[in-house]
């Protein structure tokens, strides 16, 4: 679970500053593109929600807060197996691992995530994507 905001004021932002976030965010559902009003010190500060995952959260202490001074998006995502091959389509990615097909938005966002057994081949046409597995079997998955 992660939050990246974006500050909608001009002030300088130690790293504590994220964890005092979290304390007043703590047991709220927060969603993607909602702007949050903060109450420090007697004084509202606003920040823009760029990106959670997943996209409507309710904050705990798990959950990751970073800062960004510009609504330029970029997010680490990691997985537990080796990816095998990336696709991209219209508004999707297909990240290929042996014998699984995820796939995401563009924001990295999961939509969908099967597994396959014997696969063999994945293409991404626009928004479908078209795996071969058991040697003799096409799934058209349609986003």
């Amino acid at each position: 679970m992660k939050l990246i905001l974006k500050p909608l004021f001009e002030a300088p932002l130690t790293p504590d500053f994220i964890e005092v976030i979290k304390t007043k965010l703590k047991g709220k559902e927060v969603r993607e593109g909602d702007v949050l009003e903060i109450d420090l010190l007697g004084k509202p500060l606003k920040f823009k929600v760029i990106y959670a995952e997943p996209e409507v959260i309710k904050v705990t202490d798990l959950t990751a807060i970073e800062l960004s001074k510009e609504e330029i998006f970029s997010t680490t995502l990691e997985f537990e197996k080796e990816i095998k091959d990336l696709l991209l389509g219209k508004s999707i990615i297909a990240v290929v691992f042996d014998d699984e097909v995820l796939i995401l938005n563009q924001r990295g966002h999961k939509i969908f995530n099967q597994k396959f057994e014997k696969l063999k081949e994945v293409r991404v046409a626009k928004n479908t994507v078209l795996v071969v597995h058991n040697e003799n079997k096409l799934t058209i998955i349609q986003v």
